[in-house]
């Protein structure tokens, strides 16, 4: 008769390793995008205090860009001599000997003022801009890159928010217009990677669905600095009064805020740091009041995308090696880099980023352009900058409402051939009778659009580009605005119908270019390189 042999030690042993190796191989790798879809909520509670305390640093950028309008202004004047010929003919002071004019409210209202920056000299009023907008060229590509690589989203914020602070307060002792325009340019420097940090930090730590509407949203804080600081600059009517006011925010901001801000889980992961990541996660998951089960981990797009594969491996692994979970379920890894470099070696990103710089660079023009016009009407100044910045809310508000249902790609184009549309019918209308007033109304709905597209560029282009070079991308775009607001006052001056015509121009061919862009309505946002040319080929 046939025994049957009794079971061996081994036998007994490999039966519960290999339930636990079945167990380690349910383990869920995920990648953010994911994970905030399923487990830690797209939108909750964490996500809104965050995107709330940290998008408050555009009203920050508003402060530092929009003062020079009111540091800069040439204030009103009059005739001191009665009797004098030239003050009944002419129109400005320049025609006047400097005895028999004066600055009404003194010399120390603006800069203008304060210097002498009037006839022969009003160039130096557009240097100073001009310079501003090249340092935040500069400044917004060197802190895109930085906020990439190993200063991260929150340091690079805190960083540009505390030289704002420190230039800003320096400027209000400028002891001649030189060191002015030094400080000035200094400002610009940091206030170039203000808006790029902020927008990036805000956004990433929120799901897809949610993420459109929430990066379009940020706009608000901007225009809402810019009416603030209108107020500001009515309470404070000389010019080294107003800057102290407009930079002690960003002192309390770098102090009372930033500190308590979360670094994004992104940066974390990208950068190698597993268990950072894990620990921004659960807690998103647990302020959203959700649950993020322990067998969940981070994982890259790559990573994510072969999971079924390494779980094969790893329970193979898992019996002959002993696993160990504790141990190695977070383990953190290498750092995945990248530059703008990167972005210009592979074909699909490269494409992606001369449409975007070219879009953003035309824009900017538009928007900036039909900025500078209202300072041309006869209005009292403080309430035109705040109602300008008023008007534009509406196009914020509609696009971010279009922005889920028509997507990304139809609203860029839509939105800048409404604005070029009116900018054309602005450039046939005589600046006399009725048709200046039609001209005026052309003008206003040519920012409404462009302010919409605007808006829409900072997410669109956030999200064709890969975690490891997101800033970098946003900081060419940013250089690309930069360069349009400085060309934007060389339109204006040419006068007539020719400023109309060539924001016409720029915002027709904006709306071409942006027919050569994918759409990234619902897309996930990747963390790689690899990640995004896996996903296209889905």
């Amino acid at each position: 008769m046939a025994t049957t042999p009794p079971s061996s030690d081994s036998d007994e042993v490999r039966t519960p390793l290999v339930a636990t190796a079945a167990k380690e191989a349910e383990t869920e790798k995920l990648c953010i995008d994911e994970m905030l879809r399923k487990y830690c909520g797209e939108f909750g509670k964490w996500q809104l205090k965050h995107f709330i305390f940290t998008s408050l640093a555009w009203a920050l950028e508003a402060f530092h860009t929009m003062v020079m309008i009111f540091a800069d202004r040439e204030p009103d004047w009059r005739c001191t001599d009665a009797t004098s010929a030239a003050c009944g003919v002419v129109g400005s002071p320049c025609g006047i000997r400097p005895e028999e004019w004066e600055w009404v409210g003194g010399p120390g209202g603006a800069t203008v003022s304060e210097w002498g920056l009037v006839c022969g000299d009003k160039f130096k009023v557009g240097l100073v801009q001009a310079l501003f907008f090249a340092g935040c060229m500069i400044g917004a590509g060197i802190f895109g890159h930085l906020s990439d690589s190993f200063l991260g989203r929150k340091g690079s914020l805190m960083v540009v928010c505390a030289l704002n602070a420190i230039f800003g307060c320096l400027t209000a002792f400028s002891p001649n217009y030189w060191t002015y325009v030094i400080l000035r340019l200094l400002t610009g420097f940091s206030t170039g990677g203000v808006g790029l940090c902020a927008f990036v930090l805000a956004t990433e730590p929120i799901g897809p669905t949610k993420r459109g509407l929430a990066g379009m949203s940020t706009f608000y804080f901007f225009s809402v600095g810019i009416a603030i600081l209108s107020a500001i600059a009515y309470i404070f009517q000389t010019w080294r009064h107003l800057y102290m006011a407009s930079s002690i925010p960003s002192i309390l901001f770098v102090f009372l805020v930033i500190p308590f801000l979360s670094e994004s889980p992104r940066w974390y992961l990208v950068r190698g740091r597993v268990t950072e990541a894990m620990k921004i996660m659960s807690a998103i998951a647990s302020t959203n009041g959700k649950h993020l089960p322990s067998g969940v981990l981070l994982s890259l797009d790559e990573e994510a995308e072969s999971e079924e594969a390494e779980a094969i491996k790893s329970s193979e692994a898992l019996i002959l090696n002993g696993y160990n979970k504790n141990n190695k379920s977070l383990e953190n890894k290498d750092a995945v880099g990248g530059s703008i470099v990167d972005v210009l070696r592979s074909p699909v990103t490269r494409i992606r980023l001369i449409l975007m710089v070219a879009i953003n660079f035309f824009c900017s023009v538009v928007y900036y352009g039909l900025s500078l016009n209202v300072v041309n009407l006869d209005t009292n100044l403080y309430m035109n900058v705040a109602l300008n910045a008023v008007a534009e809310m509406p196009a914020f508000g509609i696009t971010a409402v279009l922005l889920d249902k028509f997507g990304r790609k139809p609203l860029a184009i839509g939105t800048m051939w409404f604005s070029g549309l009116f900018c054309l019918l602005g450039s046939l209308m005589s600046n006399v009778g009725v048709w200046k007033l039609v001209r005026m109304v052309c003008g206003i709905l040519g920012i409404f659009g462009m302010a919409g597209t605007y808006n829409l560029l900072f997410i669109y282009t956030a999200e064709l580009f890969p975690t490891v070079v997101r800033n970098a991308a946003l900081g060419c775009a940013t250089q690309a605005v930069q360069m349009g607001a400085i060309l934007s006052p060389v339109v204006v001056v040419l006068g007539g119908w020719l400023p109309f015509a060539v924001f016409a121009l720029c915002g027709i061919v904006g709306g071409m270019f942006a027919f050569y862009l994918p759409e990234t309505l619902h897309q996930p946002l990747y963390d790689t390189f690899s990640g995004l040319e896996a996903g296209l080929l889905v």
